[in-house]
């Protein structure tokens, strides 16, 4: 195994040099004030049975999840998702991972519905071939908690009496977000945490090298510095390996990077004008700094957009906001539908609708340069579908909040490749070209506290649990009446086709009795 632990300090966070001191054997840390990121990186006879004979049929595996909570993001950790649990898979040729679903539900907990990637996941559009890789299936659940997560790694990975390995694993339960990536080429499963923020007293551990020494243990202290070009990150520090390096060596070095921080007040908030009813409207608000032009090249175009998540029982009306009309776009100031993938029937129930819900990749619209709001709203008509009844006559369900970033094209002549920290198979920017950098928006919940809003969906209401108005009794009384209507229909066009047929042979009588 192979572990990578990067600290980045904010630009005003104080350092000594005493607080990472490398020996012969371990890295002590002491009140280190700054982001973390940990990466271990596994191969396949490191991993139980179980999970390698279902990824050796996988062509590629990445998993993201994000907290509910508000969160920051710096550089080079630019990049966002919605809340929640994100897969993104493509199946090795024509071999069926028939386990892919009952590990994912092992793994992460037995509330995913997934009964398997064919009949449960959506096929995201793939709109850059040359870009790094999209998956073919895609899959979103909101899991509030990686507490099945950690259960199982400790189970799996952590002897039972090694007490500093399940406290280790259990700090994922602090993470802000967690990946997992896989592909058939380098045969490696690699897992990343990432903390946005230290603990109170900041970060202090003593990182250790693996008693058999065969672990590598890299570690960076890093800060960001000031880059030349607009398209490069620039990162300085010391970085140093337990175990072979006697001492911290300095550092500094740049690269090209698809996702670039923005300033803090370039943030926007979500909310739900009340009541929502079967017609909610989703609004998206931002402050005058989140509209200013993010600083990419001169010559790039930019403009920004909104990444939709949306759970199986609220989605979009794709004829609607696919729409050229300008009145339409400008009443909601939008400026156009980029991409939409999975659920979108407008009159399926959510009981009958099989995948987890739906994707909608919007282009926004700005203001002129002459006007300066005091904020700008965008809003999106999202409609509801019919949840089973309840006895209160409401159902209680999230909808977590979209992300929101300005696009924009880098020169021709940029490189993208591979940085140390690139995040990629987001969802969001495979739908992009190979060369677009991203400027993310951060989100600002206020007094809400979290990511996601919950709404109250009016359903039918039972009585006392039970009664006439059950959801199979409504299905058949829907059928009864369509049928009813149906034979309805046909006995009029019977008595029309009959009386057109009276009086026809009534006009032969009169003609055959006048000649």
């Amino acid at each position: 195994m192979r572990r990578r632990i990067t600290f980045v300090q904010r630009a005003d966070a104080p350092f000594d040099f005493d607080q990472a001191v490398l020996t012969t054997d371990a890295l002590s840390i002491r009140n280190l004030d700054g982001a973390r990121e940990e990466r271990a990186t596994l191969s396949f006879e490191e991993l139980p049975s179980e999970v390698w004979q279902v990824l050796k049929s996988c062509h590629e595996l990445h998993v993201r999840w994000a907290t509910e909570r508000p969160y920051h993001t710096g550089a080079p950790f630019s990049s966002r998702i919605s809340p929640g649990l994100h897969v993104f898979y493509t199946p090795g040729g024509q071999e069926e991972a028939s386990g892919f679903c009952p590990l994912l539900k092992k793994v992460f907990g037995e509330s995913l519905e997934c009964d398997s990637p064919e009949t449960s996941f959506i096929q995201p559009p793939i709109h850059s071939k040359r870009f790094a890789s999209t998956a073919a299936f895609q899959y979103h659940s909101r899991l509030r908690s990686l507490d099945n997560l950690v259960t199982f790694i400790q189970h799996k990975f952590c002897d039972s009496s090694d007490e500093k390995c399940h406290q280790h694993v259990k700090e994922l339960l602090s993470a802000d977000s967690v990946d997992i990536d896989y592909n058939s080429i380098s045969h490696a499963l690699t897992v990343s945490g990432y903390w946005s923020k230290s603990p109170a007293q900041g970060w202090s551990e003593e990182i250790k090298q693996h008693v058999a020494g065969t672990d590598k243990v890299e570690v960076g202290l890093l800060g960001v510095e000031t880059a030349i070009e607009p398209e490069e990150l620039k990162m300085g520090g010391l970085l140093g390996v337990v175990g072979q390096d006697e001492k911290l060596k300095p550092a500094l070095f740049s690269f090209p990077s698809r996702h670039h921080p923005l300033p803090e007040d370039a943030t926007y908030s979500v909310s739900f004008a009340e009541p929502t009813g079967l017609h909610p409207t989703m609004a998206i608000s931002m402050p005058p700094a989140s509209l200013q032009r993010p600083p990419a090249p001169p010559d790039a175009t930019c403009a920004l957009h909104t990444y939709l998540t949306l759970p199986s029982w609220i989605f979009g009306d794709k004829y609607q906001l696919s729409t050229t009309d300008p009145l339409f776009l400008d009443s909601h100031h939008l400026a156009a539908l980029r991409a939409v993938a999975g659920e979108t029937d407008l009159e399926a129930p959510d009981w009958f609708v099989p995948r987890w819900g739906s994707t909608w990749l919007l282009e926004l619209a700005t203001p002129p340069d002459a006007q300066a709001p005091e904020d700008w709203n965008i809003t999106i008509p999202l409609h509801l579908r019919y949840l089973r009844p309840s006895e209160s006559g409401y159902r209680s369900a999230g909808v977590p909040w979209p992300v929101v970033f300005w696009a924009c094209t880098a020169e021709d002549g940029t490189k993208m490749g591979t940085n140390p920290f690139d995040r990629v198979n987001l969802g969001w920017e495979g739908l992009f070209g190979p060369r677009t950098m991203f400027y993310q928006l951060a989100p600002s919940p206020g007094s809400h506290g979290r990511l996601v809003d919950e709404l109250e969906v009016p359903v039918l209401r039972l009585r006392n649990g039970r009664g006439f108005f059950q959801s199979r009794t409504i299905e058949l009384g829907t059928v009864v009446v369509v049928a009813l209507g149906f034979v309805w229909i046909l006995w009029k066009l019977g008595v029309v086709v009959r009386s057109s047929g009276t009086g026809a042979r009534k006009r032969e009588d009169k003609q055959g009795k006048a000649e």
